[in-house]
């Protein structure tokens, strides 16, 4: 629960460092996608330290071409 607080509080702290310099300056479309970045990178974060067994990108990469691997294998045999 500690390091869960930890991650909240540091990701308002940046949210609260970064904000004004963007509203001040008109970005909205990076205010937006500051905000996006940060919310993903603080729920997996969160996730991270709760042990949720999160998903690795590269077994999707797997999965979606090991059936092109194995018919270049099965071809070139």
């Amino acid at each position: 629960m500690l390091p869960t607080i930890g991650i909240l509080v540091i990701s308002t702290a940046i949210s609260l460092f970064e904000m004004p310099k963007l509203l001040k300056n008109n970005k909205t479309k990076e205010l937006w996608v500051f905000i996006i970045l940060l919310l993903i990178g603080t729920s997996l974060s969160i996730a991270v330290c709760l042990k949720v067994k999160l998903p690795n990108p590269l077994d999707w990469i797997t999965f979606i071409y090991k059936p092109f691997s194995e018919f270049i294998m099965t071809t070139l045999k």
